[in-house]
């Protein structure tokens, strides 16, 4: 379950390449003002309630930031993407890969799911990267010298603290029928909050998503396939459609799995996607972490018409955001959140089941105007989102300075033609331009 991206630069035109020395201590001189990279999880005993971030007073940057050797960037991604992250530290790692050919550089990431979401990471990078080609490092050796962690509270603290929260959480999950009835306004609201909640639960659950190829038991083996195409595609089709980018990619990802089914000689069918909704407020501050919900769309991949495929999908996506079906689930998510542990594994469970949905599609977007790493430009993004228990492929897309980068993850195993799939986005999309000509 953690987050994954690889991000590649363009070497400046005049200038030296940086060396891994000088790569190490300016993430790590960044990443000091980003508290959360310091910690770990602590568990709570008896796993009475959610383990807690402490600070980890054996924290050790080299542990974290490490060199990637080799020339080969999908060999090199999908060895680190493939191994999990040892639980007893932070949980990332920033892989430095600056030995690839013609002297290119890239990083690749990944911070658990627990810790970041993409809209989290997207905040990393605007901590990482600079915006011109000759900013400065990251912190000196003295400033850093200066972070002592605070005491790691006894296992009788956190005992002690465990049992005050899951006795809030209780009680407030056992008054919120009486603030309800003390209120005439809730009152009032109360047939519209319950008309909009089944919606959103009929949405959620029906109907189930079918058997495919992409929901079989697999393996921790990971592979990642990169597409880049200019945002202009995009914007050529939001304003001839009068869609939203995110319904282009749907409607694209819609496309390539129709023909990747026929590739592989089976008829194409609907499939259910599951979509992350970023649900931050002005509440929320920067290093709040996952701050995520979901809407379950329908995606036609059984429509032949590409265009036929668009509209449905924008039909889909308006009224979930009339709706406002991200918040509410959201909402509910939250209450789950203060249910006992057995209840809330119970529900997780539930939640990642592949008659839920048949897949992950995001899409999140990056910097806007040029980012920089010690003087190299940042060329492109490609997100890894995580892959849930029977389920062996996710789309992400992430847009970087005119670029749409799409990143298509997939168990290798149940997956060993997932390569095809890049083709298949890149026809998909050539596909819809066509039809958007005159």
């Amino acid at each position: 379950m953690h987050v994954g991206w690889v991000a590649v630069f363009d070497p400046p035109e005049n200038g030296s390449r940086p060396a891994f020395p000088e790569l190490f201590e300016h993430i790590a001189g960044r990443l000091r003002w980003a508290p959360r990279y310091r910690q770990r999880l602590a568990g709570v005993p008896l796993g009475l309630h959610d383990p807690i971030w402490v600070d980890d007073a054996g924290f050790d940057a080299a542990a974290h930031l490490r060199r990637a050797d080799g020339e080969d960037l999908t060999v090199l991604v999908d060895t680190i993407l493939s191994s999990p992250l040892a639980r007893d530290r932070p949980l990332w790692e920033i892989w430095i890969a600056d030995a690839l050919p013609e002297g290119g550089l890239a990083l690749v990431g990944k911070m658990h799911h627990c810790m970041v979401d993409g809209m989290a990471v997207a905040e990393l990078g605007e901590l990482l990267f600079d915006s011109g080609a000759d900013a400065s490092g990251g912190a000196s050796p003295d400033e850093d010298a200066g972070w002592s962690p605070a005491p790691v509270p006894s296992r009788g603290e956190r005992l002690a603290r465990g049992l005050v929260d899951r006795a809030a959480d209780g009680a407030a999950l056992a008054l919120a029928p009486l603030r309800l009835a003390s209120s005439p306004a809730r009152l009032l609201g109360l047939p519209g909050a319950v008309g909009r909640g089944a919606r959103t639960l009929a949405h959620t659950l029906l109907p189930p998503a079918p058997s495919s190829p992409f929901n079989h038991a697999g393996s921790g083996e990971r592979h990642h396939v990169r597409v880049t195409r200019s945002i202009d595609d995009l914007r050529v089709l939001r304003r001839r459609f009068g869609v939203t980018p995110n319904d282009v990619v749907l409607a694209a990802c819609a496309g390539a799995l129709r023909r990747f089914a026929e590739r592989r000689g089976e008829a194409p069918q609907p499939l259910k996607v599951m979509v992350p909704a970023d649900v931050r407020s002005h509440t929320d501050s920067a290093g709040s972490g996952n701050r995520i919900s979901f809407l379950f769309i329908d995606l036609p991949c059984d429509e032949p018409d590409p265009v036929a495929r668009l509209e449905r999908i924008n039909r889909a996506t308006a009224q979930r955001e009339r709706d406002g079906e991200a918040e509410e689930l959201d909402a509910a998510l939250r209450a789950v959140a203060r249910t006992p542990g057995p209840v809330q594994w119970a529900l997780a469970q539930a939640f990642a089941h592949p008659r839920l949905f048949n897949l992950t599609i995001s899409t999140m977007p990056g910097p806007a105007v040029p980012r920089y790493l010690r003087g190299w430009r940042l060329r492109e993004v490609h997100s890894a989102v995580p892959l849930a228990s029977r389920h062996a492929l996710s789309i992400g897309v992430v847009t970087v300075a005119g670029r749409a980068c799409f990143g298509v993850y997939a168990d290798a195993l149940e997956l060993p033609d997932a390569d095809a799939l890049g083709s298949d986005l890149e026809s998909s999309l050539d596909e819809l331009l066509a039809a958007a000509r005159p």
